[in-house]
């Protein structure tokens, strides 16, 4: 630089300097500007390899303390969680929590129908059945006749659903119900001991899980009826908390066989005082490593209570046989003990490769069991009382009328009416569902808990309506039996009140929105930012996207008359409440895990699932028996009831949502107008009671199933026989009295028929004695006196 300039300056010619200056300067800057450019080339070199890596990378569109609040508040899942979430299969649940489900769906994937084979089985084997049951010998020997348990067995009553392979039945889940349906009908106790082993039983466990030497042994059996099981769950400590279980087993050797030495108290077990073959479930410990394969955690397995090839040497310390008194009913039912026993590996249902998996194979083989048996019997109480007492009510008259024409009477016949009908259409849906493939699990909860609540109502409505000839017991009496045995069904297979505040809709919510479940496991499996969101993004979308279509179908159900359409009325509405119940349910994750312990807010939502679910089902049992004159009658009552209903519960969900203002943003959201459903009027009702009291075809529909005895004197029998001479007599008797003339011969021949029925149906049961006691014996004489009272001769001088 300076001193080449200088020296330069030294050598050259004066005139030389400045060009010499010029050519200095402007190669100066040419450097600088060269340096420039690649400075700026080199930055741009990494400024674009970064925004390559950053495309390459999913983009992070939320912040981190977004997704760490989230990994905070989001509910946990433990594995027994997981194993009852990744059991059974999602169906029409997934459309409810989508926000979009349609009758028209439900129509083109799901139709009932029974078999010829079912058919023919439920006209003859279940016909012959019900005929050879007293339900009032039954309650009072406390147990079948024998000749009734011999014909369950040879019959394949125990079979129902194994394969034809094995020598069962091989009947679909619908033919299962249906035939419960009409045992639970005429008796409780046969329905119990056909049921259980079909649904309870191992035999589920042992087709899908055992291995082939269980099931080529015990399937033809019990098939047969030569092993009768039942399965041990519940405990002292456990009950509807059935995986806190604390029956343990231990991994040990034994003369040089692999087994478990285990200690187990069983309670409530159902056939346990006459099994052959018992379930067990209990917790496994293997402390000094013996197992091969499988692993520690809860186990089932099938246990003899006679030695056979996988317990050659018995089970000795099993202990079956003492029965429980279920409210005097008289299915078998009672404890299941075991102290230190010795159970071989090769009882273990699957082999030692299944110890630990229990728990996963409860779920998936049990779920399906209790959307059948019990809503079953809870149906067969609906339509017994619609058929007996809506029949007993035209026949019994006061103040020279059927009751059936008071108003008071009525409001309670709608009543049935109604239940019947959404119990009627749920179970046939279900039976669809079953029939294509599907196994439901938070389906069969919701079933569980509304078919054995409305039967209740059903039942308890029937009692107030019988009156005297309900609460007198006797051959006579078709409810008591019911009423006695109500509490039964609404306790086993998960109570009622926790099904509702725990199992429907906190399962529901994770395993059936269509965003949650992966949103959650991507917190759990680590910093999975990507996939959370992505699935945050989803629910985001998903629930403004709900928001809107509550709105649109809340402003286009304003605008829309009841008309001749009733079924695309309500349709439209329950479309508008299902969006709503997407939205809220979406709101409702603000709770995080908060929801699975907040019962009251969870039970609300169960509500709310648990009657959409049943509203999309009377519309789809409507669509298709419409047909039948009267039916939009009975739709039209079941389905305010539903929206009704529906409406409380979000009420109720808002004003008790625990985050504040949270209640009033969806209440605003949703229901702008504030309550829009209410109940029905007096006609409906009335309408409706005279359909269920008459003989139309929306009776014979409800009723249909019904075992009706061939015995002139069950009460049954002759209420069905007297229920349209009645009304035809009373109908010639108001002509009668219009025309001012007396009956001809034949109308007098119909009257004087329905009278002397009448007099036989309203007739009650009485003893000489009860219990075998004598009530009028010498104990009963008084042993003590008293003086006459002398006061009444001196009032009377006075």
């Amino acid at each position: 630089g300076e001193e080449t300039q200088r020296k330069g300056n030294e050598k050259l010619p004066a005139h030389h300097l400045p060009h010499l200056k010029n050519l200095w300067q402007g190669g100066r800057d040419a450097i600088r500007g060269m340096m420039r450019n690649q400075a700026m080339a080199a930055v741009r070199s990494r400024m674009l390899a970064k925004l390559a890596s950053r495309s390459a990378a999913p983009k992070r569109t939320y912040i981190r303390p977004a997704y760490e609040l989230a990994k905070r508040i989001m509910p946990k899942i433990s594995p027994t969680e997981e194993a009852a979430l990744n059991s059974g299969t999602i169906c029409f649940d997934r459309d409810l929590f989508s926000g979009d489900p349609t009758t028209k769906s439900l129509l083109s994937r799901y139709t009932a129908e029974l078999s010829g084979e079912e058919q023919s089985f439920i006209d003859n084997e279940v016909e012959v059945l019900c005929e050879m049951l007293d339900s009032h010998q039954i309650d009072e020997d406390q147990n079948l006749p024998p000749a009734v348990w011999k014909f369950i067995r040879e019959k394949k009553f125990m079979g129902l659903v194994i394969p034809k392979a094995y020598g069962g039945l091989g009947f679909s889940g619908h033919g299962h119900a249906k035939i419960v349906q009409k045992i639970a009908g005429r008796n409780g106790a046969a329905a119990v001991s056909v049921m259980v082993p079909n649904s309870l039983g191992p035999g589920e466990l042992l087709y899908h899980h055992g291995t082939p030497e269980q099931k080529d042994h015990y399937l033809p059996r019990l098939a047969h009826g030569i092993d009768i099981p039942c399965f041990g769950l519940t405990g002292a400590a456990s009950g509807s908390d059935a995986a806190s279980m604390r029956d343990e087993g231990v991994v040990c050797m034994q003369d040089g066989v692999l087994g478990m030495r285990v200690n187990f108290s069983k309670r409530y077990i159902t056939l346990a005082p006459v099994a052959t073959c018992v379930g067990l479930a209990f917790r496994l410990r293997d402390p000094e490593k013996l197992l091969t394969a499988g692993k520690e955690g809860i186990t089932v397995a099938l246990l003899p209570t006679e030695a056979n090839q996988f317990a050659p040497n018995g089970l000795p310390g099993l202990i079956t046989g003492p029965r429980h008194n279920p409210l005097g009913t008289a299915f078998m039912n009672g404890t299941v003990v075991g102290n230190d026993v010795f159970i071989p590996m090769a009882c273990v249902i699957g082999g030692e490769k299944q110890t630990g998996f229990g728990w996963k194979m409860l779920m998936e083989c049990l779920g399906e069991g209790r959307g059948i048996s019990l809503p079953a019997g809870g149906v067969a109480q609906a339509k017994m009382a619609l058929l007996g007492v809506g029949g007993y009510a035209r026949v019994r008259k006061q103040f020279k009328v059927p009751i059936a024409s008071m108003e008071g009477v009525q409001e309670k016949l709608a009543n049935i009416g109604t239940l019947t009908y959404q119990v009627v259409a749920m179970t046939d849906l279900f039976g669809a569902i079953l029939a294509d493939k599907e196994k439901p699990p938070v389906v069969s909860a919701i079933m569980k808990l509304l078919c054995t609540e409305k039967g209740r109502t059903c039942v308890n409505e029937a009692m107030d309506v019988a009156g005297g000839a309900g609460i007198s017991k006797g051959p006579a009496n078709f409810l008591a039996s019911a009423y006695t045995a109500v509490p039964i069904a609404i306790t086993v297979e998960g109570a009622n009140a926790l099904t509702r505040s725990m199992m429907i809709y906190g399962q529901g919510l994770t395993r059936s929105h269509p965003h949650l479940l992966k949103l959650v496991q991507a917190i759990q499996h680590g910093d999975d930012m990507p996939t959370f969101n992505h699935e945050l993004t989803n629910i985001i979308k998903h629930a403004f996207t709900n928001l809107g279509r509550g709105v649109t179908r809340g402003l286009a159900v304003q605008i829309q008359s009841k008309g001749s359409d009733i079924a695309g009325y309500y349709e439209n509405n329950l479309s508008r409440l299902a969006a709503n119940f997407a939205f809220c349910s979406d709101v409702g994750l603000t709770m995080g895990g908060a929801i699975k312990t907040g019962e009251f807010i969870s039970g609300r939502y169960a509500d709310i699932l648990s009657n959409l679910y049943m509203g999309y089902a009377c519309l789809w049992f409507y669509e298709q028996n419409k047909h039948v004159k009267g039916l939009d009658k009975l739709l039209d009552l079941a389905m305010a009831d539903v929206c009704k209903n529906t409406q409380e519960a979000f009420f109720g969900l808002f004003a008790n949502f625990p985050i504040p203002l949270m209640g009033p943003v969806m209440r605003v959201c949703t229901f702008p107008r504030g309550r829009e459903y209410h109940n029905t009027t007096d006609k409906l009702r009335r309408q409706v009671s005279n359909l269920v009291t008459t003989p139309t075809e929306v009776r014979a529909l409800l009723t249909e199933g019904c075992f009706v005895s061939k015995d002139p004197q069950d009460r049954i029998n002759q209420i069905v026989r007297a229920m349209p001479l009645a009304c035809q007599a009373d109908e010639y008797l108001a002509a009668c009295r219009k025309e001012k003339r007396q009956p001809t011969d034949a109308e007098q021949a119909v009257i004087n028929q329905a009278e002397e029925l009448r007099e036989l149906i309203i007739q009650v049961d009485v003893f000489d004695t009860l219990a075998g006691k004598n009530h009028r014996g010498e104990d009963m004489k008084a042993t003590w006196s008293v003086e006459p009272f002398q006061g009444s001769k001196e009032q009377a001088a006075h």
